[in-house]
């Protein structure tokens, strides 16, 4: 399998340092902190992320080094289209860090107004293109309005960004998943189908429990259970030799909670992630979990997935990877990324096993930080043919990649599966007489 190139930008070891002169200055608009500071990340054709700055009071502390703030993932077009000349006022694409004190919004019903301390830029260059690990920029920079005053101490901003290879495998499903489709890599203009997938339900009913209606011909008794329960579905991915290779299963049914029509967060609906055990032929091992609900909203609704990783440290021991909120209409992206999970979760963040079938997992290193996969998908009633996208250091073997297949599979099946409950019956129509 060749891989994709894409380019991971991480901005990080992020610091502020304010000397005492630029405290009590009127010309830099610094008067308090009441506040912890934000800073803006900008970069052209990528939504603006923003984090929070630490206040360094000792002009010897030092940020840490190893600390990610954020991240950027660029393929070649996107480098490409930065490095082409914008319009006359905005001529060449930047990496930009607006930094402000104070918040957005208002406090007891008085507006709260948001000071710039200053703003970082980096121009796109050549070396983004390159290919090769690089680091941009390390160190203290001036950032205040009076830096270009010689003689005055300015506010100063530490940071270190740092571009690095990151290759990605990209796959996508042919068809609808519940179409037992084939899976094909992706690479450039050429397609290769590497695993097919086969989706099946233990109690077949009489009528698809995915479509928007049910006939009315469907015996009621059959009907209510199908109308109120989804359970005994099944993806298995196979290789190109017809071998199992991954699966997931429901383990824990989708019904509705009580009192309400939808899957709620008290009593969410369970996949359980699996590869097959070396030990014991036409046995399973579980290797994750991944729990799904509806999120009711004021405008749209959402489907949380929820992925856990079963450690084999501890029995029944279950880590957090990832949770994240899909937009149950449009659709959108699961992901793990411990770059773009919450600071407490980048923190605890386990080593991540192989789930190669040869039983070893010391190939695979511990999530450093940075992405893992992705998965695309449509919203709910929609043809979704998931597309995902594989970093490569986590692939050692054909295993491997299969396993988050399989669990791809699993989040785009979950959109239909979190559908509210209530459904009109279209009733047979009568002769009119």
């Amino acid at each position: 399998m060749d891989p994709q190139a894409f380019i991971r930008l991480s901005i990080g070891s992020l610091g502020l340092r304010i000397p005492g002169t630029a405290l009590k200055s009127e010309k830099s608009g610094i008067h308090a902190f009441s506040s912890p500071c934000l800073c803006e990340i900008r970069l052209r054709g990528f939504p603006v992320q923003t984090v929070s700055v630490p206040l360094l009071s000792s002009p010897e502390a030092a940020p840490d080094s190893h600390s990610i703030a954020s991240s950027f993932y660029l393929e070649h077009s996107d480098v490409k289209a930065m490095l082409v000349p914008g319009c006359f006022y905005n001529p060449h694409a930047c990496l930009e860090i607006a930094v402000f004190t104070g918040r957005k919004g208002s406090h007891c019903g008085v507006g709260v107004k948001r000071q710039q301390i200053g703003t970082f830029k980096l121009e796109v260059g050549p070396e983004w293109g390159a290919g090769k690990p690089v680091v941009l920029f390390s160190g203290w920079i001036g950032i205040g309005k009076n830096k270009q005053e010689s003689g005055k101490l300015s506010v100063e901003l530490h940071l270190r960004v740092r571009l690095d290879p990151d290759p990605r495998y990209v796959f996508q499903f042919d068809d609808a998943t519940r179409l037992s489709p084939q899976i094909i890599q992706l690479q450039g203009s050429n397609k290769q189908p590497i695993f097919s997938c086969r989706f099946s339900r233990d109690r077949v009913p009489q009528v698809d429990p995915l479509s928007n209606y049910w006939s009315g011909s469907v015996d009621d008794s059959n009907l209510e259970t199908e109308r109120r329960e989804r359970k005994g579905w099944k993806v298995t991915i196979h290789d190109l030799s017809g071998s199992a290779v991954a699966a997931a299963f429901i383990t824990t049914p989708f019904v509705p909670s009580t009192g309400c029509d939808w899957v709620a967060r008290s009593n969410p609906g369970a996949w359980l992630i699996v590869s097959p055990d070396p030990c014991r032929p036409e046995s399973w091992q579980p290797w994750a979990k991944l729990e799904a609900w509806r999120e009711r909203g004021s405008i749209r609704d959402s489907v949380c997935c929820r992925f856990r990783l079963l450690s084999e440290c501890q029995e029944a021991a279950e880590l957090l990877m990832s949770e994240i909120h899909i937009n149950a209409e449009k659709g959108g992206e699961f992901f793990i990324d411990t770059d773009r999970q919450m600071q407490a979760a980048t923190a605890a963040a386990p080593p991540l096993p192989s789930p190669q079938s040869s039983g070893d997992y010391a190939a695979l290193g511990p999530v450093e930080g940075g992405f893992v996969m992705s998965c695309r998908v449509q919203g709910e009633g929609k043809s979704s043919k998931p597309l995902v996208q594989l970093a490569m250091r986590h692939v050692t073997c054909i295993e491997d990649a299969a396993i988050f297949m399989a669990l791809a599979a699993a989040a785009d099946l979950s959109i239909e599966a979190c559908r509210p409950f209530r459904r009109k019956i279209r009733k047979p129509s009568r002769p009119s007489l």
